[in-house]
């Protein structure tokens, strides 16, 4: 397994070791021992699933007040996902990182507490798994607006950008809440 730090430091790409055959492969998606090896020793409490369209942009979402981690990977097409930094005192703050994840590729993502996370699906569907740090909470779920100029995140964006209602209504980053 290699894990390199993306633009932004704290932000960290997992690149797993794959074993292939004739049968397909195998690899290990979570693996305490081995990822507390590279700086990855956190406790997850909570697995999560999610099927997309092609086109579909989720986020950018986080948690003040219980902030969640994320490990994330694609298993069924592709994404193109999306961690911006909301620490105020951080001096990335409001920087945005980006990496195309997809099940040809089998790369991970882990985006610390206090970074929003978001993804857009560049592939006919795409199916996200993500293990998270701390439980959903409603009533500290935020987001972020997707399109923030200020942010200017480079979404590879083709055709009709579907969103949710809680999506489209988001802040931009200067109205939002952010943790200090």
């Amino acid at each position: 397994m290699k894990v390199f730090p993306a633009r932004i430091p704290d932000v960290l790409v997992v690149e797993p070791e794959v074993f292939r055959d004739e049968r397909g492969f195998f690899m290990e998606a979570w693996h305490r021992r081995r990822f507390a090896e590279h700086g990855l020793d956190w406790d997850f409490v909570q697995d999560n699933h999610s099927r997309s369209v092609q086109g579909t942009l989720r986020g950018l979402h986080y948690q003040v007040g219980r902030p969640q981690g994320k490990l994330v990977r694609v298993t069924v097409g592709e994404v193109f996902d999306v961690a911006v930094d909301l620490r105020r005192r951080s001096p990335t703050f409001g920087q945005w990182v980006g990496h195309t994840l997809s099940a040809e590729n089998r790369l991970m993502i882990f985006i610390p507490p206090g970074f929003a996370h978001g993804f857009y699906v560049t592939s006919h569907v795409a199916e996200c798994q993500y293990k998270c740090t701390e439980y959903y909470s409603a009533e500290h779920d935020r987001c972020v607006r997707w399109d923030d100029p200020q942010i200017g995140i480079e979404w590879p964006l083709s055709g009709t950008v579907v969103l949710s209602e809680k999506d489209r209504r988001a802040p931009f980053l200067a109205e939002a809440e952010c943790f200090d």
